[in-house]
């Protein structure tokens, strides 16, 4: 297909995307505080927004930085993020997590994606999160919206979110890379959506390809 116009397409994304509620881990993200990003980003995996946002506030309101982190048990922060998908499984993640900031970096997030990779449960989309949102450094978060939209518009043609990721690295403009993410989640949160998605109402439809859609609204 002809290369989609992504200036225009982002410019009518930005325009729709400021009539949603941002997901939980854009609006933490705006007191730029690193720790909080990581351990919303780690929450959210798996997890409906509005269950990360509830289990996100929750758990902040009881600790808001590792060293407050490390004095719960488990147990406690497997009750704040409940029911978060695989709260057990985060909870134990997140107080690894804050063990070894406090041990091993002093207490700092780091600011480097193959570092933040070394971090029990951080992947590619958490790290990239990380280093965009609290860092303000270059880089591409993909999740399973950016991936699916990306490949829905004809943007990229690619299997996997990490293929993705490298095949936006090599494409999208820089002065897009931060942004890219937030648009595309609250976006397919709202219209873009995995099944049947709402393009009867979508601005964007006269430059998607609509791949692999169905079923549409």
């Amino acid at each position: 297909m002809e290369d989609i116009d992504i200036d225009v397409v982002i410019d009518i994304l930005r325009e729709k995307c400021s009539e949603f509620i941002v997901p939980i881990v854009t609006e933490v993200s705006r007191k730029h505080d690193p720790f909080k990003i990581l351990i919303s980003t780690l929450i959210s995996l798996r997890t409906k927004d509005n269950v990360t946002r509830a289990a996100t506030l929750q758990l902040f309101g009881i600790a808001g930085n590792p060293a407050e982190m490390v004095k719960l048990k488990t147990g406690d922060i497997e009750k704040a993020i409940y029911p978060a998908g695989f709260y057990r499984t985060k909870a134990r993640n997140i107080l690894k997590v804050c063990e070894i900031l406090l041990k091993d970096k002093g207490g700092v997030v780091p600011d480097e994606i193959d570092e933040l990779l070394e971090l029990p449960g951080v992947g590619r989309k958490t790290a990239n999160l990380v280093v965009t949102l609290g860092y303000g450094k270059p880089g591409i978060c993909v999740d399973t919206h950016v991936h699916r939209i990306s490949n829905r518009l004809g943007y990229v043609d690619t299997k996997t979110p990490g293929k993705t990721e490298f095949a936006l690295r090599g494409k999208l403009p820089g002065q897009y890379w931060i942004e890219y993410n937030d648009l595309l989640v609250t976006y397919g949160q709202n219209l873009c959506t995995p099944v049947s998605p709402f393009c009867s109402l979508c601005r964007l439809v006269d430059y998607c390809d609509r791949a692999g859609v169905v079923k549409s609204r």
